[in-house]
């Protein structure tokens, strides 16, 4: 998942990249709306991503945050999300008040803040910005690291009784990680970022391992846990908890069974997101909630209620009415390997248009690969951002992997869904995928075809 901005990215994201220079945009102050503000953060800094903790560690102490509740931090591959979305709904259901910060965020900015399953005000969201551009001096901070240390202002004005943090890109030196967790949860553990975190899985687990602290838990929910995570845990005193080690899970496709350090429980009802691996998702949350359990407790009710209502938007999210049509921010091929388990297990469609869009820099060949035995037809979009990938480069690595099906460009990732619409009969399914940019112009182009029907209706 991207720490950048989710509709503009206006500023180099790679490391061996010139930045571009911006007009200067002056700080909107006290009474800026939140598109100023927006707008402010996004030219502070060089570059949209740069790894390190020094700026906002530096900006922090002048803060003085201290979160005085338990901080649950979320890092991973993929998963996270769904990891955060969890915990979040199990908390929720068990009467806590809680903050979840998430990135990056798909039509509103608000969606990564939020205070008990609400989006933050934007009024709230702008106060928080005010507050740290006054405290940052002359230190660039990122789009990121500005929004993360407003996030946790937010949080704490609020008097939650836990906060979720997830982390935006690797973790040892992600903006997150300048707070102290009191129970780290790794998702998943795959190729991915590259560029900032390495190109083993061994360097990446050693990036996310960087969220652990000495003498707290970590749950890992990877099956094939890289040693260096391993050795890092053992180095630190971490109570580690492995995924078919310490705890594991069983269903039949009806109900399934958690078993972890702390008891077991059976019956419980599949989570809301569709998925098999969410069953590690879910096992991973339950075992963090359950090391926090003389904190939170959390009743077997509240477990079962909070799995049923978790909803996290473009994790194989299936929009109600017909033709069927699915959104999914899958934008690596580990992430693409599931959404193409997924779409076998949904059973036969007499087509499947795929609404497709990437970032260059992204594995688009592997991503291809992993899903084009489910596709009949490929709706190619431009993503007209920095870093994003035109529907001519999309075009070559669909006939690299001889993807079979017709091919189609599109100036975006809204004309492309608006195609697929008017030409999928109400048998096929369309899906919209590849990354967050792209579903979240799909959903905007559905919203206002909505907002004419209703208009005319």
């Amino acid at each position: 998942m991207s720490s950048g901005p989710s509709q503009t990215l206006l500023r180099t994201a790679g490391p061996n990249e010139a930045p571009i220079d911006l007009s200067a945009v002056p700080c909107p102050g006290e009474h800026g709306s939140l598109a100023e503000w927006l707008m402010y953060l996004e030219q502070l800094h060089p570059k949209t991503i740069a790894m390190g903790l020094e700026r906002v560690a530096r900006v922090l102490s002048r803060l003085a945050l201290r979160p005085n509740c338990p901080i649950f931090t979320v890092g991973g591959t993929n998963g996270k999300g769904s990891i955060c979305g969890m915990l979040e709904s199990m908390l929720h259901a068990s009467g806590y008040r809680v903050g979840l910060y998430t990135s990056p965020h798909l039509l509103r900015y608000n969606e990564r803040v939020r205070i008990a399953r609400v989006p933050a005000t934007n009024a709230e969201l702008c106060r928080a910005f005010a507050e740290v551009e006054r405290a940052r001096g002359e230190t660039p901070l990122t789009y990121f690291e500005f929004g993360t240390l407003a996030a946790m202002i937010v949080f704490l004005r609020a008097r939650l009784d836990a906060v979720i943090l997830e982390v935006g890109l690797g973790g040892r030196l992600d903006a997150v990680n300048a707070f102290d967790c009191d129970v780290a949860v790794i998702s998943s553990i795959d190729l991915d970022h590259m560029d900032y975190l390495g190109d083993t899985r061994g360097k990446i687990a050693f990036e996310k391992a960087g969220i652990f602290r000495h003498g707290k838990p970590a749950v890992v929910a990877e099956p094939d846990c890289p040693k260096p995570m391993i050795d890092h845990a053992d180095e630190l005193g971490v109570r580690l908890l492995l995924i078919n080690r310490d705890f594991d899970c069983s269903g039949n496709g009806i109900q399934w069974r958690y078993r972890g350090p702390r008891g077991t429980r059976g019956g419980l009802p599949y989570p809301a997101l569709r998925g098999e691996h969410q069953l590690l998702n879910a096992s991973a949350a339950i075992t963090a909630l359950d090391e926090l359990r003389d904190q939170l407790p959390v009743s077997m009710l509240d477990i079962r209620r909070g799995l049923l209502e978790t909803d996290v938007p473009g994790r194989f999210q299936v929009l109600p009415g017909r033709p069927t049509v699915i959104l999914d921010v899958a934008h690596n091929p580990h992430a693409a390997q599931s959404l193409a388990a997924n779409l076998e297990r949904m059973g036969p469609f007499r087509e499947t248009i795929a609404v497709f869009g990437m970032l260059r820099d992204k594995d688009i060949a592997g991503v291809v690969a992993a899903v084009k035995g489910q596709i009949t037809r490929w709706l190619l979009a431009d993503i007209r951002e920095h870093r994003g990938a035109t529907a001519a480069q999309l075009r070559e690595a669909l006939e690299a992997a001889g993807a079979a099906g017709g091919i189609t460009a599109f100036e975006s990732a809204g004309a492309a869904f608006s195609e697929a619409c008017r030409t999928a009969s109400v048998n096929d399914r369309i899906l919209v995928f590849g990354s967050f940019l792209t579903v979240a112009q799909a959903l905007r182009e559905r919203n206002r075809n909505d907002a004419k029907e209703r208009a005319s209706g």
